[in-house]
């Protein structure tokens, strides 16, 4: 069993973060997830292997993370909820990691990111002016993938179609450490703020970002 990380949240709405490592084989992840038969079939449809062990792992993690049997499924927008449990609940995968975020309040978001990727196409598609302005040199690469990380969890949060991310995510100035928060402005497009903060960590060359309730 391969639970990495379990985090509880200080916050009003019972929060909590759960990190599954995926060091086992597809038949491993199989053979341990109490997985509903027609997501099994939906998965098996899945051609690339890295996926299929990906979402495998999900569905290992929720059940270390509840105690009784959930139904997993996601709405037309593609957000996830749970069948038979009205928390809220998001979602993120990368091919070693997946995690989740379960909150008994507000609509809540969060992903992660291998900083092995390059990030550079963030900084042009994703980020504003004043953003830009901000960045470090020093730690770029890490920076940018933050920056993703944050407006993808606020992305994920407020569930809206066509956001431009540079336009309507703002996120507020900050220094890359292991650890920290953000303060974010998402912008609606009938021109309604709202403030979102965010927390963040780093490890084992991963980031990880989700909504704070």
């Amino acid at each position: 069993m391969a639970l990495f990380l379990t985090k509880d949240l200080d916050d009003p709405a019972h929060s909590r973060i759960g990190v599954w490592q995926i060091s086992e084989s597809e038949a491993e992840l199989r053979s341990m997830t109490s997985i509903p038969s027609d997501e099994l079939e939906e998965i098996s449809y899945i051609k690339n292997e890295s996926v299929r062990k990906q979402k495998l792992a999900v569905r290992a993690l929720l059940d270390a993370m509840f105690e009784e049997k959930v139904y997993l499924s996601h709405h037309d927008n593609g957000k996830p909820y749970i069948e038979n449990n009205a928390i809220n609940i998001s979602i993120t995968h990368t091919e070693k990691y997946v995690a989740i975020i379960l909150s008994e309040g507000d609509e809540v978001g969060i992903d992660c990111e291998s900083l092995s990727r390059d990030f550079s196409a963030v900084e042009k598609k994703a980020l504003s002016e004043d953003e830009k302005d901000d960045l470090d040199d020093d730690r770029r690469n890490e920076q940018l993938a933050i920056y993703w990380c944050a407006k993808e969890a606020v992305y994920k949060k407020t569930s809206q179609y066509n956001v431009d991310f540079a336009e309507q995510i703002e996120i507020e100035e900050f220094r890359v450490r292991g650890e920290g928060e953000l303060e974010a402005t998402f912008t609606d497009k009938d021109g309604y703020e709202q403030e979102i903060d965010l927390e963040y960590m780093t490890f084992n060359g991963h980031v990880l970002v989700w909504t704070a309730c």
